[in-house]
């Protein structure tokens, strides 16, 4: 599945913010291009005041990574660039390095449907400080966005109580890049088909759509409407009922389901994209079940989400199929997950790791030093809590996990008793991909499995219990010592 090449065939090494390339000229021209770094991709906080976030984009990354070549073009518009003094801003021999680079990074990552937390590295590159750089923004676009989709899609799957979900936001996406992008991590989050017929074909996601009020306003009358498009699609007949009036819709959607009986046929269902959901919902079950059809199945649109889904439940609209679009696709109430690219170590030349810290003013904004990973522990395979390590720290009798943002927060986890794994796989060793990739249904599977270890508290959609995820209690010490060192350096100065 090459996403990249399928979609735009060609370099996608300029989609990236202009600073990284005046940071890679600089790097080049003061000899640090090639030095060995460590950065992680991360987020702070969970989208939509959720206790959980679903990984996505991951196998967008290993297209982008896979075909990291500057072109003709790309140099040629770089060797072009000129300042205000109307001279080059890059050297020739700035464009000749960046014409041979070949990538050579290292990538570690969490799969795509796996779930995960803040603090927590989402993706670690480790390389020459050049590519690490140039990989910063693309990286995040392509994270931040999927990621922040998958979790919305999980949400409303999860208000839907086991019912499908159909993705039909296609025509309100963000262009045709974000329409697809998130039908994929929709797909991922747990729905269950699409209406977007090129994700369809890409991915392999099953298509599913009916007609539009459009269809029914073309015919003199909304039964003739309903025949002729049971009369086209005998096998896979659900009817729009609410163009007029939704109870004579029902009606004439009732007169078109024993015509089908007569034939052998059966109305699949129909779908209800206006006024009371709740009432209407529950009149047309009243109706389809007294006119023998219990079978066919209620759908209902119109602005859905996870908050109007679970009122709808409480309300006990009958409903069995949930068509989820705009606040989808958009992640109407969050417009952006806010995962940051942070640098945490250095090599020096004598081949030591030296851990790096950025400070602020927010306690939430200082990130974690060091080559480290994240380990998540279970207790009779229930998730219990996630550690964030240093590769390299050895295992402990019993484990302490300490919150980086409030310390008095903290978990002691007996790790002889309970199951351990390490959540970051390698993906890419020296710039080769060394990572099995998984089919789009094996992630979405993932998903699926990966949540039901959770707790239901941790899945509440409001008020949500918080998963334990802290530092290892050294690392936790490492990380407040190189704050107090800066402090007392900058300070100093």
């Amino acid at each position: 599945m090459k996403i990249t090449k399928d979609l735009y065939q060609g370099s996608l090494n300029l989609l990236t913010d202009f600073y990284q390339f005046t940071m890679a000229y600089a790097y080049w021209k003061s000899g640090k291009a090639e030095e060995e770094a460590v950065f992680n991709l991360f987020f702070r906080k969970n989208p939509f005041q959720s206790g959980f976030t679903i990984a996505a984009g991951l196998d967008y990354v290993i297209d982008y990574c896979r075909n990291f070549k500057f072109s003709e073009q790309d140099l040629q518009y770089l060797a072009e660039m000129r300042n205000e003094q109307g001279a080059p801003i890059f050297e020739q021999g700035f464009i000749r390095y960046l014409e041979n680079m070949q990538f050579s990074c290292d990538i570690d990552a969490v799969e795509e449907g796996e779930v995960v937390f803040p603090n927590m590295p989402m993706v670690r590159v480790r390389g020459p400080l050049i590519q690490c750089q140039l990989l910063e923004t693309p990286l995040l676009n392509i994270i931040n966005f999927q990621t922040l989709i998958a979790t919305k899609a999980a949400r409303i799957v999860l208000a839907a109580k086991g019912e499908p979900v159909m993705e039909f936001g296609l025509r309100r996406a963000q262009g045709i890049d974000g329409a697809i992008a998130a039908s994929r991590a929709s797909y991922i989050g747990g729905c269950a088909s699409t209406s977007n017929v090129m994700a369809g074909k890409l991915f392999g996601i099953p298509v599913a759509g009916t007609h539009a009020h459009s269809w029914i306003m073309s015919f003199d009358h909304e039964l003739e409407a309903f025949e002729a498009y049971a009369e086209a699609f005998p096998d896979n007949t659900i009817l729009l009922v609410d163009t007029y009036d939704t109870i004579g819709g029902v009606r004439n959607a009732i007169t078109v389901a024993k015509k089908l009986k007569d034939k052998g046929k059966k109305l699949l269902g129909i779908r209800i994209d206006s006024g009371d959901l709740a009432y209407f919902s529950n009149k047309a079950r009243e109706m389809l079940d007294q006119a023998g059809f219990p079978e066919v199945k209620i759908v209902a649109s119109n602005d859905l989400d996870e908050h109007i889904m679970t009122s709808l439940k409480l309300q006990e609209a009958s409903i069995n199929l949930w068509g989820v679009g705009t606040k989808l696709v958009t992640a109407y109430d969050q417009p952006a997950l806010g995962a940051v690219y942070k640098m945490s170590a250095m090599k020096t030349k004598d081949g030591n790791w030296v851990p790096k810290i950025k400070l602020s003013q927010q306690s939430v904004k200082i990130n974690v030093p060091g080559f480290h990973n994240v380990k998540r522990f279970y207790s009779e395979d229930r998730a219990i809590g996630d550690m964030i390590f240093l590769e390299g720290t050895p295992e402990k009798t019993n484990e302490v996990i300490i919150d980086p943002v409030d310390p008095t927060r903290r978990k002691k986890i007996d790790s002889t008793s309970a199951e351990s794994e390490v959540l970051l796989k390698a993906i890419f060793r020296n710039g080769e991909k060394v990572y099995e990739r998984p089919s789009l249904h094996d992630i979405r599977s993932r998903t699926k499995a990966r949540l039901a270890k959770f707790d239901k508290t941790h899945k509440r959609l409001i008020n949500p219990h918080i998963y334990p995820v802290g530092l290892e209690e050294s690392l936790y010490h490492l990380r407040t010592d190189l704050v107090l060192k800066a402090k007392s350096l900058d300070s100093k100065e």
